[in-house]
């Protein structure tokens, strides 16, 4: 990995709405500061009533534009973190639904935050990065919420395999405040689809992505590579 580098991902949570997807494919497509934005995109859920040609149809667009990942919501579209089941059996079998339809993700973001070791060690064996570690605490989890917190990239010892792991660093709203202060050497924004229809976040948005863009050299999330190994069990919280 470069001393410097920063990318950015987004969490398409939204793709079948109209407003959330142009805006957010307009700006993929303007590349500002010159960063390839990762779309991590929530499937559709039928069970909901959301189009699978129509996701079909613009996951293939974000694709063109950026590297592509999978975003999963356990609970559908309205419910991010897992409230049952087994986690990692439905990344498994999202992971196999886009293979089946021509689309191979290369990296995943668990929706809330989540993620515990059956679906890291699920990722490992699937080949794909994982984008779910933050390095700040997200305000409205419980204290004993599944979680991961990592600051730069790593490669996650998950029993006999490697995980990739390439946290997050900045929401929207810390990236706009860091923008023309002090950044860290590796730079990770995040952002949901869902933030671009409030014009005043859009903006500010794109404006800090050109200042963190020529302050650190913009990167595709999919090239990211380390050299440092950490033990999932260190990282992982709420477990």
């Amino acid at each position: 990995m470069p001393n410097a580098c920063a990318v950015v991902s987004c969490h398409v949570e939204r793709p079948l709405d109209d407003a959330a997807w142009s805006a957010f494919a307009a700006l993929q497509a303007r590349r500002p500061g010159g960063f390839e934005i990762a779309p991590l995109v929530r499937p559709p859920e039928p069970g909901a009533g959301e189009s699978e040609s129509l996701w079909l149809a613009r996951a293939r667009i974000a694709t063109a534009n950026g590297p592509f990942g999978l975003h999963t919501h356990w609970g559908g579209p309205g419910q991010a973190r897992p409230a049952g089941g087994d986690p990692a059996a439905l990344v498994r079998e999202q992971v196999a639904w886009l293979h089946e339809r021509g689309l191979r993700p290369r990296l995943f973001a668990g929706g809330g935050w989540y993620m515990d070791e059956q679906v890291a060690a699920a990722l490992a064996e699937l080949g794909l990065a994982d984008c779910t570690a933050t390095a700040f605490r997200p305000s409205y989890l419980a204290p004993e919420a599944p979680r991961l917190a990592l600051s730069a990239p790593a490669r996650l010892r998950v029993g006999e395999a490697r995980l990739l792991e390439l946290p997050a660093t900045h929401s929207l709203g810390m990236a706009v405040r860091a923008a023309l202060g002090r950044l860290p050497g590796y730079v990770h924004v995040y952002f949901h689809d869902t933030d671009l229809l409030d014009r005043k976040r859009a903006r500010a948005l794109e404006w800090a992505l050109r200042i963190i863009g020529r302050r650190r050299g913009p990167e595709r999330l999919d090239r990211l590579v380390a050299d440092e190994e950490r033990d999932f069990s260190a990282v992982a919280s709420g477990s």
